[in-house]
């Protein structure tokens, strides 16, 4: 453009071009392709040109130093709240779009607990993790990663990878089978525990038949009263680690520590309210050298097993799962315990329930 809003007339362009050739030191500098582009088309249009950007600037100040001071504050500024806050970064932005972006498998154990910032997002029959950390979570146990397998014990790689995948089974038959989440007994679960292990066998036989406080099958396994309420979904969220060590007399013990996030509305037709029980659960298995140990093949044996549980029932010992919703929580008494954060998995399970307190009945900060 020249002087007054004029375009470069055909003549100064060529008078350039001549310049440009002959290596005038006074020829002006070439305009770049796209400067071009524009006054071409600026020749051709007849009325004021379309804006790049659909947007009107605000009339220029005279002092541009000033406008450039102010913009690289508000930088600075943005850079310390995300080096300081970085959670709550993401939670401004979570919404739907961020609520969806799926975390990486969980390698060790983290260092804070989730943001709380989209809590108030409330489940829906369509959304049921909505407003919980459990909607960036994986799906039963596709979220699960296996360690590499190695010679351990008595095991070679092959066999330890074999027995990584069975504990991996027995978490799928325990705590996200259909027919074990409807109420069915989990006779595969079952099937997998060695049953030359007295103590176990008659903590079974005794769960099923007259569950209580000592014999409670929700230690292992994860159900629902089927005429009382009914998933939702198909999904059911999960988040935790697999590991595994040399155990006694050369024995492969694998360690699950997994938290599983149930959505449910009660059984009745036309039911909307979405609720979520929330348990995190912890089972440490032995896979056994038989030359050591009775047991049978493909087989382990119960090393512990520990489990916690939000909005699942409170010394209710029915032997399933038994969650609130509003209209009991209206009226139900509040826990005795500390109020805690049940998708925290920061603490080890020993030490949340060193904290809540084994034999209360502890608050949850959120579902």
């Amino acid at each position: 453009m020249g002087k007054g809003g004029e375009s470069i007339s055909d003549e100064e362009w060529e008078r350039f071009l001549r310049e440009a050739e002959a290596g005038s030191k006074d020829a002006p500098e070439e305009p770049s392709a796209r400067a071009r582009m524009v006054a071409g088309r600026l020749r051709e249009e007849t009325g004021p040109p379309e804006p790049w950007r659909s947007h009107q600037p605000p009339q220029r100040r005279k002092d541009k130093g000033k406008g450039w001071y102010v913009i690289g504050l508000l930088v600075a500024l943005a850079l310390l709240v995300v080096a300081v806050a970085p959670g709550r970064v993401v939670g401004w932005f979570a919404g739907e779009g961020g609520e969806s972006t799926p975390l990486a498998v969980e390698s060790e154990r983290p260092d804070a607990p989730p943001p709380t910032e989209a809590a108030a997002r409330q489940p829906t029959l369509e959304q049921p993790f909505r407003g919980s950390p459990a909607a960036r979570w994986g799906d039963g146990t596709a979220a699960l990663a296996l360690p590499e397998a190695r010679a351990t014990g008595w095991m070679s790689k092959k066999q330890v990878a074999q027995a990584l995948e069975e504990s991996r089974d027995f978490l799928a038959e325990s705590s996200l089978d259909r027919g074990v989440l409807r109420g069915d007994r989990p006779k595969k679960a079952i099937a997998l525990i060695n049953p030359h292990q007295e103590d176990v066998r008659d903590f079974l036989a005794t769960a099923f038949r007259s569950p209580s406080r000592e014999n409670d099958p929700l230690l292992l396994f994860s159900r629902f009263e089927s005429t009382e309420v009914r998933l939702v979904g198909d999904v059911v969220k999960t988040r935790g680690r697999i590991t595994y060590r040399e155990g006694k007399r050369g024995a492969v013990e694998v360690t699950t520590d997994v938290t599983y996030v149930y959505p449910v509305v009660r059984a009745e037709a036309g039911s909307d309210e979405v609720a979520r029980t929330i348990v995190r659960r912890e089972v440490v298995m032995s896979w056994d050298d038989p030359a050591k140990i009775v047991t049978e093949p493909g087989t382990f044996s119960l090393v512990s097993y520990k489990v916690d549980t939000t909005n699942g029932g409170c010394d209710t010992f029915t032997g399933y799962l038994t969650p609130e919703f509003s209209a009991e929580r209206a009226t139900s008494p509040s826990g005795d315990g500390p109020a805690l954060d049940p998708y925290d998995r920061s603490m080890s399970l020993d030490e949340r329930m060193r904290k809540s307190g084994e034999e209360r009945c502890g608050t949850a900060s959120r579902s």
